[in-house]
């Protein structure tokens, strides 16, 4: 496996594919770093050369990926939950803050269902 920006990328898949592996890579982000180190989409990451591999971690550089970019978005939520601003109340409870409703939905957020005991009469 080649390790890029301290991840090791899957060997057999394409080069674009691998870098999504990245945290904050996306499909768009890593055609535009493959673009900038001069190296084909089409190419399997076992096929790169060690200069190849070069171009592309130095490509990455620029990106804030990875820990930098996990770092910088809890430290947005903490900043948000701190000034006691609608998302950060939302954060501290654990519910969405995009505006959903959650009278049916948002299990993703709230969890399992608790059950409560003698609802039923």
């Amino acid at each position: 496996m080649a390790r890029i920006a301290g991840i090791d990328v899957p060997r057999d898949k394409r080069v674009v594919i691998s870098l999504t592996y990245i945290y904050g890579v996306g499909k768009t982000t890593a055609q535009q770093i493959l673009k900038e180190a001069g190296v084909s989409e089409d190419t399997r990451v076992r096929d790169l050369t060690e200069d190849e591999l070069g171009k592309i971690r130095k490509a990455t550089d620029e990106y804030t990926i990875e820990g930098d970019l996990r770092r910088e978005v809890s430290l947005n939520i903490k900043r948000l939950i701190e000034i006691g601003s609608y998302r950060g109340v939302r954060h501290r409870r654990g519910l969405p803050l995009r505006g959903q409703k959650t009278k049916n939905n948002s299990r993703t957020r709230k969890g399992p269902r608790r059950t409560i005991a003698n609802k039923k009469k």
